[in-house]
């Protein structure tokens, strides 16, 4: 079934077919049903890791992975159907109606998974597009490719449907970028951004590791025409520590995405010396954009890509936010109406097409 842009503005595009806006429901902006990150493993130095690298994630070894998530194989895969339909029921039990799942072409992206998943859990999924950073890339393919060779494809795969199935992307991205940007990131950026101006689709961006990225992806992105008033940096709370920063962006006119909860103190060491807040930070910080008039354009989620982070290996799951944060918002001074603005009518105007 071909779509045309007239035929799905104002509409969300799941994996199912086209939905209104006022069926979404309660949203996670930013997730990963299924997803391989084996690219980004590697061997751990010390004598435990080594041993716990090529172990299967378990309640054992879990406290360890939490910490060093790409120091375990396992850990890096989240490939089973059955596996991700549990944890997905219990935000669908908690309340949960729909799940944006931002994995990319080279993450593992699996459109008839997908859509099995949909009906298995009675939720909406809403597929993502396009392609990651340079490290997990086919640069072999990607490098004789131009920025409108890959626009072209992430147009066809909203409106024609991705390659070989009838299942339509509803969303660009995650998009991914490092910092500075790789030649490859830039090109793949620019093709977003001009699939995003053709069609009128929601972006999804990944961004670099410093508090300069955001402001070198949204220039790149104005150049070719994007609609910043469309675009999420996600994120948010990994990149920017002074809020000078997000004001900026928000001022831009795009959408910031928390998408990190239930993370919380230090990075590993392979993402270098970087302290992301705990979940009490996170609506400090949500409830001074609110008060500085940006709460229309906050998004929240988990960005779930990891075994560890699943119920069944202790971790949070995709209830959390439901379950814990809601009511830490409500003990901290937010309202039900703010409440619903960022899990309800915030995706509902993010994820329309215009």
């Amino acid at each position: 079934m071909h779509n045309s842009r007239r035929e799905i503005a104002g509409k969300v595009q799941t994996v199912l077919g086209p939905i209104s806006v006022d069926t979404m429901g309660v949203t996670l902006a930013h997730e990963h049903c299924l997803i391989d990150t084996t690219s980004f493993f590697h061997e751990p130095d010390e004598e435990t890791g080594r041993k716990i690298a090529h172990e299967p994630v378990s309640l054992r070894n879990v406290g360890y992975i939490r910490y060093h998530f790409h120091e375990n194989l396992d850990n890096l895969r989240l490939l089973d159907e059955g596996q991700a339909i549990d944890e997905l029921r219990l935000y669908k039990q908690a309340g949960g109606k729909t799940i944006a799942d931002a994995t990319t072409v080279d993450l593992g992206r699996n459109p008839s998974a997908l859509q099995r998943i949909s009906q298995s859990t009675g939720l909406n999924i809403i597929m993502g597009s396009g392609y990651f950073v340079k490290a997990v890339q086919n640069l072999k393919i990607m490098d004789k490719r131009t920025e409108e060779d890959i626009a072209e494809e992430i147009v066809e795969d909203v409106l024609k449907g991705t390659a070989g199935t009838d299942i339509h992307s509803g969303m660009i991205g995650e998009i991914g970028c490092t910092y500075p940007l790789e030649d490859c990131e830039k090109k793949v950026l620019r093709a977003a951004g001009m699939a995003q101006k053709e069609i009128g689709a929601p972006l999804q961006i990944h961004p670099g590791r410093s508090e300069d990225a955001p402001g070198e992806i949204v220039k790149i992105l104005k150049d070719v025409g994007t609609d910043l008033h469309h675009t999420a940096i996600c994120h948010v709370e990994r990149t920017f520590f002074e809020a000078k920063h997000r004001y900026a962006l928000a001022e831009a006119g795009c959408y910031l995405s928390y998408d990190l909860w239930g993370r919380e103190g230090y990075y590993s060491s392979d993402f270098g010396a970087v302290d992301i807040p705990n979940d009490a930070q996170r609506i400090a910080q949500i409830k001074d954009l609110i008060s500085h008039g940006f709460g229309s354009q906050v998004l929240i989620s988990y960005d779930i890509a990891y075994k560890c982070q699943y119920m069944a290996y202790g971790g949070h799951g995709y209830a959390h936010l439901l379950t814990n944060t809601v009511p830490a918002m409500r003990a901290r001074g937010i309202g039900e109406e703010l409440i619903n603005d960022v899990l309800v009518e915030n995706p509902k105007r993010f994820f329309a097409f215009r």
